[in-house]
């Protein structure tokens, strides 16, 4: 298993907002359907200057390849120039006292 945060963004404005709308669903709905434990789904204010979402999700490490595959076709579908893909190489828990 592996934990990986996805993040997408138009602070460009690329998309208008009911294409980023979508695309934000497409990305959700892409990774609901690979992740075996969501951890976290973020979005950026309403009023901020950046403009972006972010997934932390767990997935099997056999799965990755293809996930990569589905969402360079998302950002290839929705103009976009990448989609942000980042492993989690360890998780240290920090543990109050010690």
């Amino acid at each position: 298993m592996m934990i990986v945060y996805v993040s997408i963004g138009n602070s460009d404005g690329k998309l208008t907002p009911l294409r980023w709308a979508s695309f934000c669903q497409d990305v959700s709905a892409e990774l609901n359907s690979w992740y075996q434990e969501l951890h976290g789904e973020w979005y950026s204010l309403p009023n901020s200057r950046w403009v972006n979402a972010c997934w932390c999700v767990e997935i099997r490490d056999e799965d990755a390849q293809e996930l990569k595959n589905r969402l360079r076709d998302l950002a290839r579908e929705y103009h976009q120039d990448s989609i942000a893909w980042a492993e989690v190489p360890t998780t240290t828990l920090l543990v109050p006292g010690k």
